[in-house]
């Protein structure tokens, strides 16, 4: 089977990889243009995708925007039997979905119809959900609403970081698209149609919804602050600077404490008061600077017993 595969980040790479592994045809990869990076922006870095796709020798396309008449023909002189899509960044308009004669799959980083949309492995944790998983689905020009051909659980495990479960489900996600290109071949795939009823959305991430308020529960906090580690980091603000803050736990003991106050900064960690209960961060990255433990944070007087971070609601009943 000649696939075409679209793919950017590193979430991407792993089902690559096992396509190349399984040995498939990747006759091209899909992912977006080098980005500027450095202060002077006048360095470019390539995407993950591209940096395995280079080393393994496959042609790399990289447009600006996935439509255009000369793109489809270029598309079309790979004769691709299917298109794989993971992560890649764009949607793909109708002529480049239907172009291979097996249409077009995507590794969706949910159990569809849960959490359609950009960022559903942040959303899982953040709203506190026991399980996620995969889906591999059919695409279809409107929001990750194609046939589903496979799905694959996981649960979301205690404390677990969107990084961390964005690596687990990547290789989920790998596994699942060769089970599912299997079924295709022998002919035993039965894709099932999603209950839109049933669908429920995951927002573009947004710098205000990575903002923490501590008016909420110390679980709520928590779960916030580890939806979006390691990025883009969930953040605070304290004495009118704006704080990253990573690697949150709830802290074993409640507090009759205002929400956000620092309660401590040891060795252990940042201790900051909540809505209910409390939270430990391990690492913060105060605005300008490089990651720091809570200790080297204080030593620098960047926060102390004593200081509040601002909430941004009325404190939880």
């Amino acid at each position: 089977m000649r696939v075409l595969f679209w793919g950017t980040p590193e979430f991407a790479t792993a089902p690559l990889r096992a396509l190349l592994g399984e040995g498939f045809d990747v006759v091209a990869v899909v992912t977006q243009p080098d980005k500027p990076v450095g202060r002077s922006r006048s360095a470019l870095r390539a995407s993950p995708v591209k940096e395995v796709a280079v080393a393994e020798g496959i042609p790399v396309l990289q447009p600006e925007k996935p439509k255009g008449d000369e793109f489809v023909a270029q598309l079309r002189a790979l004769e691709p039997d299917l298109s794989v899509v993971v992560a890649y960044g764009h949607i793909l308009p109708r002529a480049v979905i239907d172009l291979p004669p097996r249409g077009t799959l995507n590794i969706h980083a949910s159990l569809l119809p849960a959490l359609r949309g950009a960022a559903p492995i942040q959303a899982a944790i953040r709203d506190g959900l026991a399980e996620t998983g995969v889906t591999i689905m059919q695409m279809v020009p409107a929001l990750d609403a194609g046939p589903m051909v496979l799905k694959a659980r996981t649960p979301i495990l205690e404390d677990e970081t969107a990084g961390e479960l964005a690596l687990r489900l990547s290789e989920l996600g790998a596994m699942a698209l060769i089970e599912a290109l299997a079924l295709i071949e022998l002919g035993l795939a039965q894709p099932e149609a999603q209950d839109d009823a049933a669908a429920t959305y995951a927002a573009k991430l947004t710098r205000e919804s990575a903002r923490v308020d501590f008016a909420r529960t110390a679980h709520e906090v928590s779960r916030h602050i580890r939806a979006y580690d390691p990025k883009p980091g969930a953040w605070g603000r304290l004495r009118d600077s704006e704080v990253k803050l990573f690697g949150a736990r709830v802290a074993p003991r409640g507090t009759t404490h205002e929400p956000g106050e620092v309660l401590a900064v040891d060795d252990t960690g940042l201790l900051i008061a909540c809505g209910g209960g409390a939270v430990r961060v391990a690492a913060v990255q105060p605005a300008g600077k490089r990651r720091l433990s809570p200790a080297e944070w204080a030593n620098g007087r960047g926060v102390a017993a004593g200081d509040r971070f601002d909430t941004v609601g009325p404190a939880a009943p």
